[in-house]
């Protein structure tokens, strides 16, 4: 495992920030000031990451169980608490393998707790950033085989990068490098459900120093350009597979996702006449 890097306490930490609106406890002065600012301008957000977190619950149940897929790449995956990816995906099937990967040096003092695999799977932890696709790939590359489909997990994270880090390029450039029948999950805050509320709560976060930006149903979906949408396509996270009327109507201003990335195509021209896909 390696160092943690240096942890300036001063500064608040998406991560950590997230983990003090779930209930925990590894968050600091100014991660619980930044956390109460943006509860003040936005009480829902407290209903809205509990939906986020059923989300990833559903999702990954989904793809580990109907859609085959045993390697999950969960970035930005937040310091660990119920139902973290590798619990819910080996429950379904013990073989499934998880790599996290986080930028906050908090998250690495609890990764063992992320790595805690079945004896058939497995887990690892990379502290990076997913400004550095390179280096997240490379790291991943030691437990997953990308010559077979990733499910690659963006939840609460792209809302993170603004214009100037090219989000739209980063998860093409993800994608790029996975193979055909992987999957994409996104969730995201949304800009035009109670925009604001939510303008109020960006504002707020901005001001104790959280740079983010939200954006339209319409903005996440481009994310999912050239992939196959899976039914009900993008929607609030409550409303994506629900498994009961409770889930449904929990309170978000989260726009969710997932996708398909479909086999590649060969023209007649290229191949005398036969297509495949």
């Amino acid at each position: 495992m390696p160092e943690p890097p240096l942890l300036d306490t001063s500064v608040p930490h998406p991560a950590r920030v997230y983990d003090y609106w779930l209930g925990g406890k590894d968050n600091f002065a100014a991660d619980r000031e930044a956390a109460e600012a943006g509860f003040a301008a936005w009480p829902g957000v407290l209903s809205s990451v509990r939906a986020n977190r059923a989300f990833l619950r559903r999702m990954v149940g989904h793809l580990a169980v109907e859609a085959g897929i045993r390697q999950f790449l969960d970035i930005g995956s937040g310091l660990p608490t119920a139902s973290n990816t590798h619990e819910v995906a080996q429950a379904a099937e013990p073989s499934c393998r998880v790599v996290y990967a986080d930028n906050d040096p908090v998250v690495l003092l609890h990764a063992r707790n992320l790595l805690a695999s079945s004896p058939e799977g497995a887990t690892d932890y990379l502290q990076a950033d997913i400004r550095e696709p390179g280096e997240i790939l490379e790291g991943a590359a030691r437990t997953l085989d990308f010559t077979r489909p990733v499910a690659v997990m963006m939840l609460g994270i792209l809302h993170f990068l603004v214009a100037e880090d090219d989000p739209y390029g980063i998860v093409a450039r993800f994608m790029a490098a996975v193979a055909p029948g992987s999957y994409l999950a996104i969730s995201h805050l949304a800009s035009d459900v109670n925009p604001d509320v939510m303008a109020e709560f960006t504002r707020s976060m901005h001001e104790r120093g959280v740079r983010d930006r939200l954006r339209s149903r319409a903005e996440v979906g481009r994310f999912f350009d050239g992939l196959e949408l899976l039914e009900p396509g993008v929607v609030l996270v409550s409303k994506w597979r629900p498994d009961s009327d409770l889930e449904v109507r929990a309170g978000t201003s989260l726009w969710g996702g997932v996708a398909r990335k479909p086999a590649v195509r060969i023209s007649s021209a290229d191949c005398g006449g036969r297509t495949t896909g």
